[in-house]
């Protein structure tokens, strides 16, 4: 399972996390796998293109499994 950390915005929508993790090519791509039924959230099929993702989310896309985690602020 990978790990994806959000910052101050508090989400992620779906779309994005598949483009900015390399999961998919293009946003479009992302569009459709998502249409297609192919993207789990939770468990679930989720149809929403840009369902935001929040903290304690986990994404199953393919054989690749992200939770979304609160950023850990440095000192």
């Amino acid at each position: 399972m990978h790990n994806f950390e959000i910052s101050d915005k508090g989400y992620i929508e779906l779309n994005k996390l598949l483009k900015v993790l390399g999961l998919v090519e293009t946003g479009g791509e992302a569009n459709i796998r998502i249409d297609n039924g192919e993207v789990k959230v939770n468990g679930a099929v989720e149809k929403q293109r840009r369902k935001k993702l929040r903290p304690g989310d986990v994404v199953l896309f393919k054989k690749e499994s992200v939770q979304i985690k609160q950023e850990t602020l440095k000192p």
